[in-house]
């Protein structure tokens, strides 16, 4: 499925696409992986932009890649996979 890298602000959030559901990671400066989320078709950049600074859901860094995926299950079982794979440091646990 099609993956994309942006920056982690409103304008690279802007340029998401929202037709698909999505797995992302919210990447730090070095690349690490501070979080990976879902979000549904229709709500992905209202769901990253809730990880913007002053926002509910809070999580520091310099990019977000996604992947598209042709459903939501398959996004969560990915996200599933990486979340214990890489342990990301804002994902808490039995969320």
């Amino acid at each position: 499925m099609t993956k994309k890298t942006v920056d982690f602000n409103k304008t690279g959030i802007g340029k998401l696409p929202n037709n698909k559901p999505v797995v992302y990671k919210i990447l730090t400066e070095g690349g690490e992986n501070n979080y990976t989320g879902i979000a549904q078709k229709g709500r992905v950049q209202e769901r990253i932009a809730e990880h913007l600074s002053n926002a509910k859901d809070y999580v520091p860094g310099s990019k977000v890649q996604i992947e598209q995926m042709k459903r939501i299950e398959g996004a969560r079982e990915k996200e599933s996979r990486i979340i214990s794979r890489s342990d990301p440091k804002y994902n808490k646990q039995g969320k």
